[in-house]
């Protein structure tokens, strides 16, 4: 039986966000719900968390984006039935920090500069990004017509939320996979590549170019990482390849390109326009045999 995947949206963003990767885990026969997060504040979403996994017979994968990476750090800590967190441009806090302080602790975030403040009742605040630098902002790698759309629905966040302290994290005893993208202006790139290292990540996938919301375009990468991360896939190249520390290398095979890049492997498929598509791990493995194929009938030729 295929684990439950809970998907925990952040910041600027609602559920919705992750319609993409619901239809490729659906195909996949996964169970999924995509928790309405209340962005309240740490503890209370956290314990809003743990009252819907109560809810939920089975393992379960936790899959957080943003500060949902705050919220899937803390609420699955003590569940034996998650068995996974996935970490999609998400914090991964250490006890102690906040996510205006992990975003802080290394140079690249634009974040606070696009931010607009809603007084509530109570003298907190709300907080949104201003519509027109949404795209620019979280959602570059997206199409100006869909960033827009996620402008307008964007739900706010508090501020309060953004600077609580996280406790003792789940990935600690917990596997954990991450991937983000190369452009990330909300979370900078090099604080993603902390928090994964730092974490342990299984595995850690950086797309190049991609935005905050990387996985709204790339929502096939994104399924293809729960799907190793639940245990029913299998990963085709070896862990000395995928963490190469060296410049992507490319070669040819036909319309298609494999590239093996920092801390992560990539396919790309030449798709409508000549834009690469990144692929899986089996067609990874076709293309790599396919190569070697024709490296050795051109040698015996």
């Amino acid at each position: 039986m295929r684990p439950t995947v809970v998907l925990v949206h952040g910041a600027f963003a609602d559920a919705a966000g992750w319609g993409g990767v619901i239809r490729g885990l659906r195909a996949d026969g996964f169970p999924a719900v995509a928790l309405a997060n209340p962005l309240r504040g740490v503890r209370f979403d956290a314990g809003y968390l743990r009252a819907a996994l109560a809810s939920i017979e089975g393992d379960v994968v936790l899959v957080g984006h943003s500060y949902g990476g705050m919220v899937i750090s803390n609420g699955a800590v003590g569940n034996p039935a998650v068995k996974a967190l996935v970490y999609a441009g998400a914090f991964a806090p250490e006890a102690g920090e906040s996510a205006a302080r992990l975003s802080a602790r290394f140079p690249g975030s634009s974040l606070d500069e696009t931010l607009v403040p809603v007084r509530l009742p109570d003298g907190r605040f709300d907080l949104y990004i201003r519509q027109a630098r949404y795209h620019e902002q979280f959602a570059a790698d997206s199409s100006a017509d869909s960033a827009a759309v996620m402008a307008v629905t964007q739900r706010p966040i508090t501020d309060a939320a953004l600077n609580e302290a996280s406790g003792e994290p789940a990935w600690r005893s917990i596997p954990s996979w991450f991937l983000f993208g190369s452009e990330d202006r909300t979370i900078p790139v090099a604080a993603h590549r902390f928090m994964a290292e730092r974490a342990g990540s299984r595995r850690t996938v950086e797309l190049k170019g991609g935005s905050h919301t990387v996985a709204v375009p790339e929502a096939a990468a994104l399924v293809e990482l729960i799907r190793e991360a639940s245990g029913t896939g299998s990963s085709l190249v070896s862990q000395d390849v995928a963490r190469a520390d060296r410049p992507s290398t490319r070669t040819g095979c036909g319309t298609a390109e494999v590239a093996v890049g920092r801390g992560a492997y990539e396919v790309g498929v030449r798709g409508a326009g000549g834009r690469p598509r990144r692929v899986g791990a089996a067609v990874l493995a076709y293309l790599a045999a396919e190569v070697i194929r024709q490296r050795h009938v051109g040698r015996s030729g």
